[in-house]
């Protein structure tokens, strides 16, 4: 019994972490689509953003003569680090096989070793481009780091806990009620999640004048698979933080620890994607 519930959890683990990695250009491409009919345009279909990644992997990385081992390395230390991190946040569960490692602390230095190699990577080739982008990520860097570390630690003084799951588990236990500090906290997550994820208005994911963008100018010198991990990694990051932002704030409709199951984790996983739709467009 006790070894079947643990293939149980080890496979809803899994499915976790697969599970942010496979909806994550669904989400950006709902963005896509909302915010281009908003504007009163067609906009690509939702599925446009897997094509897109589809097509990177067919094409030839090309690399300059300067470029370093370190410029072809780094996109995929980025998505490796990125990934883990999207998977430590709980989606439709909280008390999974490795729910211990869902710490705030590792969320933050996960993020944040993946942004140091991004800003390196952006001047190693040694492009005008590159060290602006990455001079300003840095920047925004000094801002957005520090508001995550205190908007989480606000939570979790409130739950008693720094551990992602167990806030969940504490919120989903209490009574429906507004409190200030957390409703501003919220707010700051929203601003945070907009910087962090090259949104207006701190950057624009699709804008190329040297004046406004961030991401783009560290990203200009990749193509080909080494761009394909760098934009799976920008999608997995949008996930991430609205994910987080589901978890601490409306973590209602996730499977808790004590009761988790087959049926409790199928329910939570269609509360999660409904939810992370919604934000996706209300992002949009």
């Amino acid at each position: 019994m006790h070894w079947s519930a643990s293939l149980s959890s080890f496979i809803a683990q899994l499915a976790q972490v697969f599970l942010v990695i496979l909806i994550a250009p669904a989400v950006v491409g709902v963005t896509r689509l909302v915010k281009a009919r908003l504007m009163r345009r067609r906009g690509a279909p939702i599925r446009q953003a897997y094509r897109d990644l589809f097509k990177l992997a067919r094409k030839e990385a090309l690399v300059a003569e300067s470029a370093s081992w370190f410029f072809r390395s780094a996109p995929y230390l980025i998505f490796a680090l990125t990934w883990v991190a999207a998977a430590l946040v709980p989606t439709f569960a909280s008390g999974l096989m490795f729910s211990w490692a869902g710490d705030v602390v590792a969320l933050v230095a996960l993020l944040g070793a993946a942004r140091m190699l991004l800003a390196l990577a952006g001047m190693d080739v040694g492009t005008a481009f590159g060290g602006i982008g990455s001079s300003r990520e840095m920047m925004i860097a000094t801002f957005a780091e520090p508001a995550t570390i205190l908007v989480v630690l606000t939570v979790a003084f409130t739950a008693g806990t720094t551990l992602l799951p167990g806030v969940a588990d504490f919120l989903t236990g209490q009574v429906l009620a507004i409190r200030v500090s957390l409703a501003l906290a919220l707010v700051s997550l929203v601003i945070v999640a907009l910087a962090e994820n090259a949104r207006i208005p701190v950057d624009n994911p699709t804008t190329h004048l040297e004046l406004t963008m961030v991401h783009e100018a560290m990203v200009l010198e990749y193509s080909g698979r080494h761009l394909l991990m760098i934009e799976a990694a920008a999608h997995l990051k949008l996930v991430l933080y609205l994910s987080l932002i589901i978890c601490l704030f409306v973590p209602f409709g996730m499977a808790p620890a004590t009761t988790a199951g087959p049926l409790q984790w199928v329910m939570g996983a269609g509360y999660y994607l409904g939810k992370l739709f919604i934000g996706a467009a209300l992002l949009g």
